[in-house]
């Protein structure tokens, strides 16, 4: 019998990705832990619920080996994450399932503790207003937490009194005096953070009855009494030996600016010292060396209308109490790429980091030689792979990280650091397989420079038989498309018959500062351009239909797809998820006014606002938005939605009908995170597609409540 969905060529076998149930089913890995001894590798992995509405997480144990089959460790409806290693190898992680010994109490995200040698986990830490992440010294029993408590709390009692009173009040204001407010989905306050360290507390008392596995509760000390609101607590490292922690504080400026400073923490005294802190320069902690001289720092300067950021790695000298910014160590200032400090060497001979690299995310060695030797870097990896969450054997012989591309979601490997050879290690879930291929082209720009672009193509496109294409642009702006991503995967697409183009305009990273500055300040120009240069070298291709072409973006690739509207005809449909649509409007409203205004002058908002083209806008399109997104407020997506149905070419008619569509999600934010909205998502899309580019009738998810297909025709 023939395939009844002409998506599907005959004989052609199915995969997760022509199925969305099955789709959403592939597990997600993410994260990696190395013991000190380098025996023991945790992950999480997350996986969907039996009823397919939540990803719940757990632990799992990878062996370093490569021999023994990955095995999970941990098991609850809430899930677990963010595993650290203490020195004597018990894993800490946190979870907000009920603790066994006081069931009464409310489940919060709580510290957990699984021994070294076996047996149950077991709560350590539990405060009503939750732990976050989990940090450890290698070298030294030494762990510390970050939490939020609330401004004025003199102490953990009085904080959890405070939090109490504020839930049975039912009260959720909150009185700023700083900027910002926000943060990407997250509302900031009334809770601060702050950094504590796990201690033992009171013994219990004597002659009380007690059992043979009974342990000295812990208590914590707060270590930033002090710090405000201006702790980054993402960017927060331990020294090997436990007794300093390097972190930045968010420093408030006039006109609601601000910078970002490298703050010491004295674990014994809790005295905080200011080690870095420039005009025009924000600094954060990297790993500290082995033996807890040198700390790496890595800078970004402030951007200014015409000049785009500067990400640079240097070396400080830690043991000095006189540390400054003038004494900072550069480390290869002349290599033309962004790096992310990742891990010492353990006999400081090196530093490994990753940096995106020409669609790819390899690992790199810095050398950090002693005395006045040249400084050098040299490519570990070779494949075209991105790595993250790379950690290095006590011997130094391998690393182990997370390797994924856009051929396979993330997995765990082991890096023979001598070789540059790569093993996958037995994983808890198969890669899953694909069908179609994927390729790498270029174009060139009308300045000369290359525009580099992934082409994923559906299995039996050709001459013959060329397929529809989608261009796919990526978010950011200063980004690139180098990794596997479950948000905007491609593979959904090809599954349905697409060619997808996947292009890295200029400013993209991972092909040098000058690439990046090309569309400084202009984001209309260099990039469009680009945009459509790759556009056009993909259209030509025999195996691509060019009168079939859909453009898409989310974020920054959402302002781009609204830009893209405003100046060509050339596309079937276009999807805009997340898009900046009025500058002007976006500049002083997203959660991080003080970042894009350094760039988005009056003249740059002018000169590149989508919504100035909105007369012109002739093609079809589908608005999606959150409502609790912060980085790109609801506002954008409103404005967007009734400009077009008032002012677009193809405005609603007498009787209200349009061509367009608004996809509106009132509980999620900048990214669709419930797995039931991301199978809308891709319905939605999937469907708006099939109506505008291939002209059929596809039917809309059955949970929109909607009799389907007749929702397109007006």
């Amino acid at each position: 019998m023939a395939n009844l969905d002409p998506a599907i060529p005959d004989g052609q076998p199915l995969t997760p990705f022509h199925d969305l149930d099955h789709y959403l089913s592939i597990p997600r890995v993410s994260g990696l832990a190395l013991s000190p001894d380098g025996s023991r590798l945790v992950t999480t992995v997350a996986t969907l619920n039996g009823k397919g509405t939540e990803f719940g997480t757990a632990l799992w144990e990878l062996d370093p080996a490569g021999e023994k089959q990955a095995r999970r460790i941990t098991r609850s409806a809430k899930g677990e994450a963010g595993a650290a290693f203490a020195a004597n190898g018990d894993v800490y992680f946190t979870s907000a399932r009920p603790d066994p010994d006081s069931p009464e109490e409310e489940p919060v995200s709580a510290l957990w503790l699984l021994p070294a040698g076996g047996g149950e986990a077991r709560v350590v830490l539990n405060r009503p207003g939750g732990v976050g992440a989990v940090l450890t010294a290698r070298n030294a029993e030494a762990t510390f937490v970050t939490a939020e408590v609330l401004a004025g709390s003199v102490d953990e009692e009085d904080d959890a009194q405070r939090r109490k009173s504020r839930k049975d009040k039912k009260v959720t204001a909150i009185l700023h005096s700083e900027y910002p407010v926000r943060y990407w989905d997250a509302d900031l306050g009334p809770g601060q953070p702050r950094i504590f360290a796990l201690e033992p507390g009171k013994e219990r008392e004597p002659g009380k009855p007690t059992t043979v596995d009974a342990t000295v509760p812990l208590v914590l000390r707060n270590l930033t009494p002090d710090a405000g609101p201006r702790l980054r607590e993402a960017e927060t490292v331990v020294s090997p030996d436990g007794k300093t922690i390097y972190t930045s504080y968010t420093r408030p400026l006039a006109k609601a600016d601000s910078r970002s400073v490298l703050v010491a923490v004295d674990v014994a005294s809790g005295n905080t010292r200011v080690l870095l802190d420039s005009e025009g320069m924000s600094y954060f902690p990297g790993p500290v060396s082995p033996d807890g001289t040198n700390l790496v720092v890595l800078s970004e300067s402030d951007t200014t209308p015409h000049q785009a950021p500067q990400v640079r790695l240097h070396l400080l000298d830690v043991s000095q109490e006189s540390a400054a910014a003038d004494q900072l160590q550069p480390l290869v200032h002349d290599w033309d790429r962004w790096a992310k400090p990742a891990a010492w060497l353990p006999n400081g001979s090196g530093l490994l980091v990753t940096a995106d690299d020409d669609g790819a995310v390899p690992v790199f060695r810095i050398s950090v030689p002693a005395g006045a030797a040249e400084v050098s870097v040299t490519r570990v990896t070779r494949d075209a792979a991105a790595y993250t969450d790379v950690v290095v054997s006590p011997d130094g012989r391998h690393a182990y990280a997370l390797r994924s591309s856009y051929e396979f979601p993330p997995e765990p490997v082991r890096i023979d650091l001598l070789t540059g050879e790569v093993t996958r290690l037995l994983a808890p879930a198969e890669r899953p397989s694909l069908s179609g291929t994927l390729e790498r082209i270029a174009a060139t720009a009308a300045d000369g420079s290359r525009v580099p672009a992934y082409l994923a193509l559906p299995d039996g496109a050709s001459a013959e038989a060329p397929a529809p294409m989608l261009l796919w642009i990526h978010g950011g702006p200063l980004g690139s498309w180098n990794a596997w991503t479950w948000r905007w995967n491609p593979w959904l697409l090809t599954a349905k018959g697409y060619a997808v183009l996947l292009p890295d305009p200029a400013l993209s990273t991972g092909y040098g500062q000058n690439y990046i500055q090309r569309g400084w300040g202009a984001w209309g120009n260099a990039p469009f351009s680009d945009l459509m240069a790759v556009t056009d070298a993909a259209a030509e291709r025999p195996d691509i239909d060019a009168e079939r072409t859909a453009a898409m973006g989310g974020s920054f690739g959402g302002y781009m797809a609204n830009w893209v509207a405003g100046q060509t005809d050339r596309f079937k449909a276009i999807v805009t998820h997340a898009g900046l649509w009025a500058l002007d409007q976006f500049g002083p409203t997203t959660d991080a006014s003080q970042y894009w205004l350094k760039e988005m002058t009056d003249k740059m908002a002018l000169e590149n606002s989508p919504h100035l083209h909105v007369e012109k806008i002739s093609t079809p399109m589908l608005v999606i938005h959150g409502d609790k997104d912060y980085r790109v407020p609801i506002g954008e997506g409103l404005r967007l939605w009734y400009e077009l149905l008032s002012k677009s070419q193809l405005a609603a008619d007498q009787d209200g009908r349009t061509q367009h569509r608004f996809l509106y999600f009132p509980d999620e934010n900048h990214w669709i995170l419930q797995p039931q909205h991301a199978k809308v998502w891709y319905g939605v899309v999937e469907s708006f597609l099939a109506r505008n580019v291939l002209e059929q009738d596809m039917p809309l998810p059955v949970e929109l409540g909607l009799q389907a297909p007749s929702a397109w025709s007006g």
